[in-house]
């Protein structure tokens, strides 16, 4: 508007002179000179011509794009490979409270479905609670054990009440249950159903404990082979002494524990090797005479024995030890089977939730070079 105006005033301006130009005669001639009307027509020009404007300056929304949301492959503990949240975060717990009115009872499963373990004694009969053989050592030990700290204990070989009753218990424990330990062949429609179950009653929350050669089992299931911490059982060396350490005392597992005892047991030797646990104890390998059993070449410097993990809703507590009678027994005189016995209960306390669980991550050297192309597993 300012600019208009400004236009109108030049051109009543030049029209003026030019007047005034005429009435003089200047310009060398009568009437209105030949450069008022140039300055007239300029002027004219100009006031036609649309205003010139500079748009005004805009400054963007301070709001960024939204992030996207993440993807469980995002999450720092999911196992891509085994499709379940795993480690040591208790993020990858389901506190559903699915148990919070579950009385304090476990269940003992050692069905075998390959070699049995002398421990373990003549196979029981089917059922819930079968009457215990005399040389069922391994399972009359835990139910000891456990009975002393106040906890209800059942105990079976059959997969089918595993099965069906499993979500009647905080924790169950594989004592030395092998092979195809869950598969019911007698089942014309669901000889699976075991697996299911175990799988979806970790997923509510449940305890697991694997004991011995319960690292020999369900070797064609992958979702097993992580509830084990990446792990499994490939073979073992000579049935010998060896000196245990213990990695986290700071875990309820190992509270009371010395830091370091004399263990005998078979040292199983680990393929593959496991990842994302806490690491509770470990034996000390320059004890091992020998380290290892071909072909497999050991884990020398670091040859874990005991470890834990939040796996896919669950707690799960994990040692590979456990394989003579005599660190069951009341009396044994098994070296360092008081340790044993004390870190086995411990451990079962802590995926009933009755003291807390897997409480920090312990660091770990790296894993030693898997052996070249082995044979398959050794019984043992």
């Amino acid at each position: 508007m300012a600019q208009a105006t400004s236009l109108t005033f030049k051109l009543a301006a030049v029209a003026a002179v030019a007047m005034a130009l005429g009435a003089c005669g200047g310009g060398g001639g009568g009437g209105t000179s030949a450069e008022a009307l140039a300055l007239i027509a300029a002027a004219q020009q100009q006031q036609q011509q649309p205003p010139t404007t500079t748009p005004p300056t805009t400054t963007p929304p301070d709001d960024p794009a939204p992030e996207p949301e993440p993807t469980p492959e995002d999450e720092p503990f999911f196992d891509a490979y085994y499709n379940v949240c795993r480690g040591t975060s208790a993020k990858c717990y389901n506190d559903w409270g699915a148990f919070a009115s579950t009385p304090n009872r476990v269940l003992i499963y050692s069905r075998t479905a390959g070699p049995r373990h002398a421990n373990l004694g003549t196979p029981m009969a089917a059922g819930l609670n079968p009457t215990m053989n005399a040389d069922n050592v391994m399972q009359a030990g835990l139910k000891r054990m456990l009975e002393a700290e106040g906890i209800t204990v059942d105990w079976t070989e059959d997969v089918t009440v595993l099965s069906g009753r499993i979500n009647n218990y905080k924790t169950v424990i594989f004592a030395s249950s092998n092979r195809d330990t869950l598969w019911n062949d007698a089942s014309p429609t669901s000889k699976d159903a075991a697996r299911t179950s175990l799988r979806n009653y970790m997923r509510r929350g449940g305890g697991f404990v694997g004991l011995h050669n319960a690292f020999g089992a369900e070797y064609n299931w992958p979702y097993y082979e992580g509830l084990l911490g990446n792990a499994n059982f490939y073979n073992h060396g000579p049935n010998r002494a060896g000196d245990v350490e213990v990695m986290a005392a700071d875990d309820p597992s190992m509270a009371g524990l010395p830091e370091r005892f004399t263990f005998q047991d078979e040292w199983y030797n680990l393929e593959p090797f496991p990842t994302q646990v806490k690491f509770l104890m470990k034996v000390d390998t320059s004890t091992l005479k020998p380290l290892t059993s071909a072909p497999h070449p050991g884990h020398e410097g670091f040859h874990p024995v005991a470890w834990c993990q939040y796996y896919d809703g669950g707690r799960a507590w994990l040692t590979t030890l456990g394989h003579n009678a005599n660190s069951f027994t009341e009396t044994s005189t098994g070296p360092g089977a008081e340790f044993f016995q004390k870190m086995v209960v411990q451990g079962v306390k802590s995926t009933m939730g009755l003291t807390d669980f897997c409480t920090s991550a312990t660091a770990a050297p790296a894993a030693p070079a898997a052996p070249a192309t082995p044979a398959a597993p050794a019984a043992s």
